[in-house]
Parts: structure tokens; C-alpha cells; sequence
């Protein structure tokens, strides 16, 4: 008897010990500090709002500080041992110890989760900087924002990180509203509705009518000369340097950012790598490449030899270097908090800074822009840079509030939502028998 009361025991606790534990095991998902597809903490709103800040203003101080005959490579070296020393102070003011941040660190780690963004990363920073002193900063920044096309992609392909069809359409019209904000997009109708009107009207009367000496222009040569003139492309002039050594190269670099943003993010958030230890790897890794580079005959190690390491450089050459260098620990930053994909949400509304700079401080590309097509301002903004701005909140909004939910999330969904249920009952059916009980009692005394 002993013997069956004890295996009664024990099965009853068992039974009990099986019921009480799926509550716990459903409050365990991944940190929401930390997944993309969660809701924005304040702490990376904050991240995203200052990448935005240095996002908008680097263009228009690189090219404002940083002369055309300088060494690039020597730029980026520097940027890098200023990153590097700024995310070392990070670390030793937080008040967390090393011993701590390097828990699990070796040098196979290392080199297998920096070296190979480190390599991206240094072809990126090259093809940037060459971008920078061919492009105006709104040019530049539209381009740029194709990186957030590329890394939704990455992380599908790297991380299996898939976008919900709202977030699709967030994607679209963010870059509807970065080509808005360019004036790509006029948001004047006349603009539309001259253009098709006067192609058609010039295409019948051409077709229609013998030139002098009895001969007819065909539909493909007036097409032709109309779309020359009336295009939106007469705007923006390209020149074959300003593709080979503008275009290009920010292309290339937008795809590198998608490409090593994935691999950043798998190792921040998957491998829980520290961000501001993850910004030193990538920084030293960087460091021996440019001197590698250096070393073996390189056009710019030939130049440092020749030239001097520091040389067109001037002291307020530093200052996109300090502002350069913060936005790269602001990356990692908001990469680790808030996903390389809204990473790209941050840079286009520094589309929407570098506008308001040029159209204000500078008199640059907004107000030409304004006049162009003939647009009043808002504040130094124009009326394109106002709406795109603001289709650029709608599209961060719904790809925040609506993230993708597979099978496994919606399991855990129904999880809790029984949980829940269970507890409840528990709680009332408690409740009920303890009425009961005291009413017995009552009777009893009674």
C-alpha cells in the first residue's frame, strides 16, 4: 500500500510539476531590446534619431572639409582609430567590467565574426567616400537608401528574417518617399499631365505634317527630341565621371552596407556580442587590412611614401572624421536595438536633414530644387522634402507596428492566450471552493 500511495504521490506531483511549467517557458522568448520584429524601445528610437543627426550632416562636411586630392585611405584609417578609441571609452565609463564583455572571446571568434564585415565594411567606407566628393548630399543620401532594400534582403537570405506583406509596402513607400523627397517625383500633376499632353500633341502634328523639303519626322525621332527636353532627367545632368565616380560607387556601396549589416546583426543579436566590443574587432580587422594595403604596393601606400601620410589634409579635416566615426558605433548601436533593416528608416529621414541644411545654411540643392520646379518652402524645406518626411513616418510606423508572424510565433500566441485562460479559471475555481469552505465552517459554528 506504501508502495502505490507513493507512485500515486509521485505521479500527482509530476502532473502538477507538468501543468505549472508552460507559463514560465512562454515568458522566455528572445529579448525585445534586441529582435527587429519588436516593437522600438526608447533606447533605440534615441540611437536611430542621432544616426539620423549624423547621417544628414556628413555629406555636406566631407565635402566641405575634406579636400578632393586627399589620400581616402588615410582618412579611413584615421576614422578608424577614432572609432576604435571612442568604443573603447564607451566601454570603460559604462561601468561594465571587461572581464565581463570579453566573457568568451578568442581569436577564432574574432576573426570568423569581424574579418569578413571588416573587409565589406573597408570597401564600403572607400566607395563612400569616393561618392561624397562627386555627388550633392541629397543626391548621395537618395542613392544610399537602397541599402535598406539590400539588407531586407540579406537578412533574408542570412538570417531567414522575413518581411510580412505590410512591411513590403513600408519598404516601397520608403523609397517612394526618398524619391519624393529628391523631386525624382514632382508632386506638382501639371508636371505629369504637360508632359503626356505635349507628347501627344507634338506626335500627331509631326507625324501629320511635311516639313519643307517633303520629308517626315517618324514617331521614334519626335519621341525622341520631346523626351530629351521635357524629361525629368533634364534636372540631373550625368556626366560620365559623375557615373563612374558618383553613381557607381554609392550603388556598390549600398549593396556592401545590406550585405554586412545581415552579417553585423547576426553576430550582435544571435551570437550576443557586445556592440561597442563588436565596433573594436571591426576596427582593428580594418586597421591591419589598411596596412596590408600599405604595405604591398598600393597606390596609396605609394603615395603616403611620397607624399606623406597626412598629405591635403588640414585640422578641420577631423571633423568629418569625428562625425564619420560616431555614426559608425551609432550603426552598430542601432543595428543591435533596432535591425539593420530599420537602420534604413534612420537614414532617410537624414535625407530630410540634409534638406533642411542645404535649403537653410548652406542655400544649396533644396532652395535650387524649389525653384526648379517651382515650389514654395516650408522653412527651408520644400514641399516635396515635407511630404516625403512624412511618408517616411507612415512607412516606419507600419513596418513597426506590423512585423511578420510565422507559424511558430502564432503557436506561442495561442500559448499564452491559454495560459492566460488557465490561470484565470484556476484563480476563480479557487476562489469559488474557498467560499464553499468557509461557508461550511459557518454553518458548522451556526
Amino acid at each position: 500500500m506504501s508502495k502505490s500511495n507513493h507512485t500515486q504521490t509521485s505521479n500527482g506531483i509530476h502532473a502538477k510539476t507538468s501543468t505549472t511549467t508552460p507559463p514560465p517557458q512562454s515568458k522566455q522568448p528572445t529579448t525585445t531590446s534586441t529582435s527587429p520584429s519588436s516593437s522600438l524601445s526608447p533606447k533605440a528610437l534615441l540611437f536611430m534619431a542621432l544616426l539620423a543627426l549624423q547621417f544628414g550632416i556628413q555629406p555636406i562636411v566631407t565635402k566641405k572639409f575634406t579636400s578632393g586630392k586627399v589620400i581616402k585611405s588615410t582618412v579611413i584609417f584615421m576614422q578608424e582609430v577614432v572609432k576604435l578609441v571612442i568604443a573603447f571609452g564607451g566601454i570603460t565609463l559604462s561601468g561594465v567590467s571587461w572581464g565581463e564583455v570579453l566573457k568568451g572571446w578568442t581569436i577564432t571568434s574574432w576573426l570568423r565574426l569581424s574579418l569578413l564585415p571588416a573587409t565589406i565594411y573597408l570597401i564600403q567606407n572607400m566607395c563612400s567616400l569616393l561618392a561624397y566628393q562627386n555627388l550633392d548630399a541629397i543626391t548621395y543620401n537618395v542613392l544610399n537608401q537602397t541599402k535598406t532594400l539590400s539588407a531586407a534582403l540579406c537578412c533574408y537570405l542570412l538570417l531567414g528574417k522575413k518581411q510580412s506583406s505590410m512591411q513590403m509596402l513600408a519598404l516601397i513607400l520608403l523609397l517612394v518617399a526618398a524619391l519624393v523627397m529628391e523631386g525624382v517625383l514632382p508632386l506638382d500633376y501639371k508636371y505629369y499631365l504637360g508632359f503626356f499632353l505635349e507628347m501627344e500633341s507634338t506626335t500627331k502634328t509631326t507625324m501629320a505634317t511635311t516639313l519643307g523639303d517633303g520629308e517626315t519626322e517618324d514617331a521614334t525621332t519626335v519621341t525622341t527630341k520631346l523626351i530629351s527636353s521635357s524629361s525629368p532627367s533634364s534636372y540631373f545632368a550625368l556626366t560620365s565621371r559623375h557615373v563612374s565616380h558618383g553613381v557607381l560607387p554609392i550603388a556598390i556601396a549600398s549593396l556592401l552596407s545590406g550585405l554586412a549589416g545581415a552579417i553585423t546583426q547576426k553576430s550582435l543579436q544571435n551570437q550576443n556580442r557586445h556592440a561597442l566590443l563588436f565596433t573594436m574587432e571591426l576596427c582593428i580587422a580594418s586597421l591591419l587590412l589598411l596596412l596590408l594595403s600599405f604595405a604591398f604596393q598600393s597606390q596609396d601606400g605609394m603615395r603616403i611614401r611620397q607624399q606623406g601620410f597626412f598629405d591635403e589634409w588640414t585640422v578641420f579635416t577631423l571633423i568629418p572624421i569625428l562625425t564619420n566615426s560616431a555614426g559608425g558605433i551609432l550603426v552598430g548601436l542601432v543595428i543591435k536595438y533596432a535591425g539593420t533593416v530599420r537602420k534604413g528608416f534612420a537614414l532617410i529621414f537624414g535625407i530630410l536633414i540634409s534638406g533642411f541644411l542645404q535649403g537653410v545654411l548652406m542655400g544649396g540643392g533644396g532652395v535650387e530644387e524649389k525653384a526648379v520646379h517651382g515650389v514654395s518652402g516650408f522653412g527651408g524645406l520644400s514641399l516635396e522634402e515635407v511630404v516625403g518626411g512624412v511618408l517616411a513616418g507612415v512607412s516606419l510606423w507600419m513596418h513597426s507596428a506590423h512585423p511578420y508572424v510565422g507559424k511558430k510565433d502564432m503557436v506561442r500566441k495561442d500559448e499564452k492566450k491559454v495560459d492566460a485562460l488557465i490561470c484565470r479559471d484556476g484563480t476563480k475555481s479557487k476562489d469559488a471552493s474557498n467560499g464553499k469552505t468557509a461557508g461550511r465552517r459557518s454553518k458548522k459554528e451556526d
